[in-house]
């Protein structure tokens, strides 16, 4: 079967994909990017273990959003799809999924600690904390590893659609940043901002443990670029600091 995306989605994937090791998120080929086509009810992602130097666009695997199944491509699709395929059945303003394993967040996944709110910085892009998982049990890990990874950060955002808005990254517990975004590149995005004010975080925590300025700051500087009053930006270019 061949499925039939979206005009640019799988244009678009495969320069997210690329984009992870040129804005040195991943070591080897320790990262991948998905974008979902709705309306096919089918998302396009990066395939197992191919480099990053060697990925082309034909490379990329079409996998049917309701069950998982390849659709189109001669590749196994990445090891982390049904993690995608969770995060994109839970969440409907979902339109794109990127994993990495980029240090400083990976650092603070694996001491199970959620990324703090300590300044503007975070606040412009994340309403609160970037949180981390629950471990996953012994059996979550025995069946089903990869789509119960995504079940952890579902039950992490209680399956709140807004608040997967509010906060589009999570850290999986032992493992490493999830992000997401309306866009396979905004996912791209949230993924830099994360390691980002993750490393800001651990710089700050070390000259000083801190408590994050009022509140009201923090609102303000989210409000302003996300939301039906902000005002950040302009109609005809990117959102970005």
């Amino acid at each position: 079967m061949t499925a039939v995306v979206r005009e640019g989605l799988r244009q678009e994937v495969l320069e997210a994909n690329l984009a992870i090791p040129q804005v040195g998120l991943a070591t080897l080929t320790w990262g991948n990017v998905s974008g979902v086509d709705r309306e096919a009810g089918v998302f396009v992602i990066k395939p197992s273990g191919v480099p990053y130097e060697a990925l082309t666009i034909d490379d990329l695997v079409t996998v049917r959003l309701s069950d998982g199944a390849v659709v189109e491509g001669d590749l196994r699709p990445s090891t982390d799809t049904e993690t995608h395929r969770c995060l994109y059945l839970a969440f409907p303003s979902v339109g794109g999924v990127t994993h990495t394993h980029s240090t400083r967040a990976v650092a603070f996944a694996q001491a199970r600690r959620d990324i703090p709110v300590l300044g503007t910085t975070h606040a412009d892009t994340f309403n609160g904390p970037v949180p981390v998982t629950r471990d996953l049990t012994e059996e979550e890990c025995a069946k089903d590893y990869e789509y119960n990874t995504g079940h952890v950060i579902v039950d992490l955002l209680d399956g709140d659609d807004q608040r997967a808005v509010e906060v589009p990254a999570a850290l999986v517990a032992g493992h490493g940043p999830f992000t997401w975004g309306a866009t396979a590149r905004k996912s791209l995005e949230h993924a830099i901002i994360c390691e980002a004010v993750a490393d800001i975080a651990l710089h700050t925590m070390s000259l000083s443990p801190t408590t994050p300025p009022p509140r009201h700051l923090l609102e303000r500087h989210y409000t302003r670029k996300h939301g039906p009053d902000a005002y950040y930006g302009n109609p005809t270019t990117p959102a970005t600091r």
